[in-house]
């Protein structure tokens, strides 16, 4: 794969972690036959958060992108990159993210599902669902598909096979503690 693919892909993730956090942290939709704002406006206080996640995310992105894509003598695959993302930022940040086979081996033991919610958000994105998510032991969880294109659906399935045309995702799972609720 040439450099400048995998460094597409790379930033192709890390608007799929802005897609991600901005999801987090949006209003929720509005009810039927209300008409909705031209420009959707939060809070200062949420405007803040976001600010500072984004820092953190397009931070960790290019530091990554650095270390990995813009050395002569070895490459790195997009999503391991990515996982250095992860690390800086849930540093950072408390939260956790990781990435979960759905309906592809995984390429690694550390993608494998590990808890009850992440067995469960593989079968449920791999059924179709777009999203799964709770709220358990004071964090919310949310899992959502991450397509693989055809770059990775051939290292994740059988190397080249070209006959299954099934939509092949990855999966992402994010974890954020939440406060306590006041009694």
């Amino acid at each position: 794969m040439s450099r400048f693919k995998i460094v597409a892909s790379l930033g192709a993730g890390a608007l799929g972690l802005l897609g991600v956090a901005w999801t987090l942290h949006a209003d929720p939709p509005a009810k039927p036959g209300t008409p909705s704002p031209v420009e959707p406006r939060v809070t200062i206080a949420t405007a803040k958060d976001r600010a500072k996640l984004l820092h953190e995310v397009y931070s960790a992105t290019l530091d990554s992108m650095h270390h990995h894509f813009f050395r002569r003598d070895r490459a790195v695959l997009p999503a391991r990159a990515m996982d250095d993302v992860f690390e800086e930022v849930d540093k950072s940040t408390k939260i956790q993210t990781r990435w979960i086979a759905v309906n592809t081996p995984a390429m690694s033991l550390n993608h494998e599902p590990e808890s009850a919610f992440e067995k469960k958000a593989a079968a449920e994105l791999s059924a179709g669902k777009t999203e799964w998510e709770t709220v358990e032991n004071g964090h919310y969880r949310r899992a959502t598909p991450i397509p693989l294109g055809a770059g990775c659906v051939g290292c994740h399935t059988k190397f080249g096979a070209t006959n299954d045309k099934t939509a092949r995702f990855a999966g992402l799972v994010v974890s954020i503690p939440l406060k306590p609720e006041s009694k």
